[in-house]
């Protein structure tokens, strides 16, 4: 595709943290013979072993750490898509986090009072190397909260790009892609802070709240 991977894809970094304790020993529970099968279980481990909940955002290093997942039990797409990452470099795979901006048309009535126009920029993903090619793969959403929004699950095999559904189960509108911003060896801290800043007052002043994400999502279902 775009390059082959560079020494940066299999090394630790302040916040892809490859070589901290608990995300070597999390890659270890990867399963299969290949690259391909270890990066495909390590995708389903980080999917759904971590809850999605971007209602407690910390955009602090520590708190974009891969391993910080680990540690709390959940994250948001920015946070898992490192933790994926750094668990497919633990594991020898080449892997660098991807952002693009979407706009979410399902929501809760909390997140469309947080961001209004619903769109979401620095939405992360992580770009793995397998079989000669950089294949996308999304682990935000886990299963049992698509199962309560009522949209489909984002599967991998490995081989196409794993990106989110246009619509839902009952058609509706789901995630629509508006922009790319390319691919990183590292999480860009400074400037996801810089732009949260900017466009998302409401949703960082609310992160601290009391508030169950996948709870709401289940009360709003239609």
């Amino acid at each position: 595709m775009d390059s082959i991977p560079g020494p940066a894809t299999l090394a630790p970094t302040a916040l892809i943290d490859s070589d901290h304790p608990a995300v070597i020993e999390f890659a270890r529970r990867a399963i299969g013979a290949t690259p391909t099968e270890r990066a495909i279980s390590l995708y389903y481990l980080v999917r759904d072993g971590f809850r999605y909940d971007p209602y407690h955002i910390d955009l602090s290093v520590q708190g974009l750490r891969a391993s910080r997942v680990i540690e709390v039990g959940y994250g948001w797409c920015v946070p898992k898509a490192a933790l994926l990452a750094a668990a497919a470099r633990a594991s020898g795979i080449p892997a660098r986090v991807g952002y693009a901006d979407v706009r979410n048309h399902l929501s809760t009535e909390r997140m469309r009072t947080l961001i209004p126009d619903d769109l979401y920029i620095w939405h992360g993903y992580t770009e793995l190397w397998l079989d000669g090619d950089w294949v996308k793969a999304t682990p935000a959403f886990n299963l049992s909260l698509c199962e309560r929004f009522g949209i489909l699950p984002l599967d991998w095999d490995g081989r196409t790009d794993s990106l989110y559904h246009p619509y839902d189960r009952e058609g509706r509108r789901h995630m629509e892609y508006v922009n790319q911003r390319g691919n990183f060896d590292d999480v860009p801290v400074a400037q996801i802070n810089a732009d949260f800043t900017a466009h998302y007052p409401k949703w960082l002043a609310s992160a601290a709240v009391d508030a169950d994400f996948e709870r709401d999502a289940e009360r709003e279902r239609p």
